[in-house]
């Protein structure tokens, strides 16, 4: 209690540590080490910078290749996704550009219906620079052909979207060329040169298929069955828009498609009789949509639903003013690596498909796809698995 004034000052100059001085002197000095142009980042590896990267949007990835010459490098040489409006007009550059960008193994191409696109001789240019390509979309790349589609070698992942002179000569190619094709999406457009013999050859030569996407494809039992047969490890599949499809060849999927999990069936003469033929066979099956097949009756579906409880089931089958989305999502978060284009109103539906009571149910998918004339470019829900690593199939 007695303790002086000068002894408590002691005690604070003790704990606090003495005030820094700095003279004005001294302040431009510091400043000029502060403002000094030197490059911090240059001690970093380019594969450090590169990593970096990878978590910039494409925006601030632009701007920074424009730092200097060294991240233009970094950044040409890490980047592995790419996608261009495939206008004929960027010809000219396609030797430029895929001389910075070499290591891409993601490419989308895409072309809008009013503008011509990159021809043959392009692709080609495009295909001799990307080695390491594994995924590629084409979408309405009208001028590509099979002599380009056939240059596809080891790919995984392909994508052929409004390409009417992609046929099964260039399918069958691709299937020699790419034994180790996971992923397969094909919308027909009306084009119907696409059918049975790629498909026959997809499932003879690339046994590990797991998503097959079918949009205006008028696939048969034949090819619906060696798929069934050869591919075991088909994990999901999507049939739109074709008159070809109908009981049997569900039949067919279900008792053969052992590992099959997400079923999307869009447009296709079936009935009651496929639903039943679900009910019991495709042991994996988790999810099930079917839109637009008037063949198919409530009664069955409570059938289905009965006998695979743990089944998620969407089924609308009356329904013909819709934009033909046939999500497969679960109401969680998007799954990655799946984007299916719209199949339009005016897909054509192919006489002839193998079902017992055919004519009402064909009649039905006939109505359901013409009554839809908009033709809104809509995307499907992505509902594949998560092996791909990245949010986005937009390849």
């Amino acid at each position: 209690m007695g303790q002086s004034a000068s002894t408590a000052n002691s005690a604070i100059d003790w704990i606090l540590p003495p005030p820094i001085v700095s003279s004005e002197s001294q302040l431009p000095e510091l400043a000029d080490d502060i403002t000094a142009d030197v490059d911090y980042t240059e001690d970093i590896p380019d594969e450090c910078l590169a990593y970096i990267f990878q978590f910039l949007s494409a925006g601030d990835r632009k701007r920074c290749s424009l730092v200097c010459r060294r991240w233009l490098l970094v950044d040409g040489n890490s980047r592995q996704r790419l996608s261009l409006h495939a206008k004929v007009e960027i010809f000219s550059y396609v030797p430029s550009l895929f001389t910075r960008f070499d290591s891409v193994t993601k490419l989308a191409l895409r072309c809008d219906r009013k503008s011509i696109s990159l021809n043959d001789d392009a692709f080609v240019m495009i295909s001799v620079r990307c080695q390491n390509l594994e995924r590629l979309k084409l979408r309405g790349c009208r001028e590509i052909t099979d002599n380009a589609i056939s240059k596809c070698v080891n790919m995984e992942i392909l994508r052929i979207v409004k390409t009417p002179e992609c046929s099964d000569l260039g399918l069958v190619c691709v299937a020699e060329n790419c034994k180790q094709l996971r992923k397969l999406h094909i919308d027909g457009w009306r084009a119907n040169t696409i059918g049975d013999v790629g498909l026959m050859a997809v499932a003879k030569q690339c046994p590990n298929l797991q998503e097959l996407v079918l949009i205006g494809v008028n696939a048969t039992h034949a090819s619906l069955a060696a798929i069934a047969a050869n591919c075991q490890k088909l994990e999901r599949l999507a049939l739109c828009g074709s008159g070809s499809i109908g009981d049997n060849e569900i039949t067919c999927i279900a008792a053969k498609c052992v590992a099959l999990k997400k079923l999307c069936i869009k447009g296709c003469a079936i009935s009651d009789i496929a639903i039943q033929a679900l009910a019991w066979g495709c042991p994996n099956l988790v999810k099930i949509k079917v839109k637009q097949c008037r063949g198919v009756s409530s009664e069955f579906v409570e059938c289905l639903q009965q006998q695979k409880a743990s089944l998620l089931v969407n089924i609308d089958a009356a329904s013909d003013n819709e934009g033909l989305d046939v999500s497969l999502s679960d109401g969680g978060g998007q799954e990655s690596g799946l984007e299916f284009p719209v199949m339009g109103g005016q897909v054509a539906v192919a006489d002839g498909p193998s079902i017992r009571n055919g004519r009402p149910a064909l009649f039905g998918a006939k109505v359901g796809l013409l009554a839809s004339r908009n033709l809104v470019a809509r995307a499907f829900s992505r509902w594949s698995s998560n092996e791909d690593g990245s949010s986005n199939n937009n390849l």
